[in-house]
């Protein structure tokens, strides 16, 4: 029975509706949106003919709804996670983020949580890092690197909890001590893949774990696929470690542009077809990254700014103009005169002649009888010569 509660009610119904929905089915959420969960639940667990008249009901969809909603006890799901320390988030609680109403009539009826912290908070500041599951080396590796340097930065850190850049990123953002979130597509009392099951309780304890289906719901093909999409939503942006160009990774990405979020992606080795995806993604709208500091550059506050990229300052750089032709006027090997340097740079002789001691007091050049030459085991940049003493 219904408590009388408007509020409640209202959870009840969505509960029931998530064992009545597949995840993302937007002629339901369009639904859910007209008429509100309660009246909608109404219609589908009645005997009347209210729920014929909705828009693309049909006769056959009709049936396999109600046999579900027949089946559904929301009180007694909400039990069964409350038993193991989780809740369900309704849109409409204080702790629902609101980014995920960007998918319209395909934003979840609820989600179920398992975790101690503010959901909606959490979401505000955090990062989807998602790839392969048959990930190389390189990709587990820039993947935990990638989501220890988010942590520190404060970062929350959102993937799938599957196998390869998912584990190594939930791996990477606890070993920094850091929060991290696991989006199933399964109930969040499964653990799947069996092989995360010690992950997954890891991630509870430091941070999160959310689905949209009930307890005990199972993982299939599609509801991975439409569960990239809530990771999309919920994160300010989406960073791909290694993807194939058939990868759910690149569903995740492509939904991330289509909201309006950031998308990056790691580069990898050309040859690599498991970088192939991310490539093409590069190509196309996502933006290179390489390390922490430059995701962040990208989702931060204004002047979260990545550090800039040179080589190493070489001697040679701090000569200035002058002392540089100079420099550039003496040949690789052997003496030249005060003369024949200045007639090559366009200076007098005494120019040239204070250059050249200037160069001698840094140990560019040496003199050699009326001549001066290159210092012997030294680079025109002011570096020793390989096999120089």
């Amino acid at each position: 029975m219904i408590p009388a509660s408007g509020r409640e009610q209202e959870r009840l119904a969505r509960a029931a509706l998530t064992r009545v929905f597949e995840p993302g089915d937007e002629r339901g959420g369009r639904w859910l949106r007209e008429i509100g969960p309660v009246e909608l639940l109404d219609r589908l667990s009645g005997t009347d003919g209210a729920a014929r008249i909705l828009p693309g009901m049909t006769e056959a969809r009709l049936a396999g709804l109600r046999v579900r909603a027949s089946g559904a006890d929301p009180q007694r799901d909400l039990d069964a996670v409350a038993a193991i320390g989780g809740r369900f988030v309704c849109p409409g609680d204080r702790e629902w983020p609101s980014q995920l109403d960007d998918l319209g009539d395909a934003r979840p009826i609820g989600l179920w949580v398992r975790g101690r912290s503010d959901l909606r908070l959490w979401a505000l500041r955090s990062v989807a890092v998602v790839g392969a599951r048959a990930c190389t080396p390189y990709g587990a590796h820039m993947a935990a690197t990638l989501a220890g340097g988010l942590a520190e930065r404060g970062w929350v850190v959102v993937s799938g909890g599957a196998f390869g850049v998912d584990g190594a990123a939930h791996r990477g953002a606890l070993s920094a001590g850091g929060a991290t979130m696991a989006v199933l597509a399964c109930g969040v009392d499964v653990a799947y893949p069996r092989g995360h099951a010690e992950l997954i309780g890891r991630i509870v304890e430091q941070g999160m774990v959310m689905g949209e289906l009930p307890p005990a719901g199972h993982p299939t093909r599609t509801r991975f696929i439409l569960r990239n999409r809530v990771i999309a939503a919920l994160t300010r942006g989406t960073v791909v470690v290694e993807a194939e160009y058939r990868s759910g990774s690149l569903v995740t990405a492509r939904n991330a542009i289509r909201l309006g979020r950031f998308t990056m992606g790691v580069p990898g080795p050309v040859t690599s077809g498991l970088s192939a995806g991310v490539h093409e993604l590069l190509r196309g709208e996502g933006v290179l990254v390489t390390d922490a500091a430059e995701i962040c550059e990208l989702v931060g506050e204004i002047g979260d700014l990545a550090p800039k990229r040179r080589g190493p300052v070489l001697p040679r750089d701090l000569l200035d103009e002058q002392a540089a032709q100079v420099l550039e006027a003496l040949p690789g090997a052997g003496a030249a005169l005060v003369r024949d340097v200045a007639r090559c740079t366009g200076l007098t002789a005494d120019e040239a002649l204070g250059r050249l001691y200037e160069l001698h007091s840094l140990g560019f050049v040496e003199r050699e009888g009326d001549g001066w030459r290159l210092t012997p085991g030294r680079t025109r940049e002011g570096g020793v010569r390989r096999g120089g003493t």
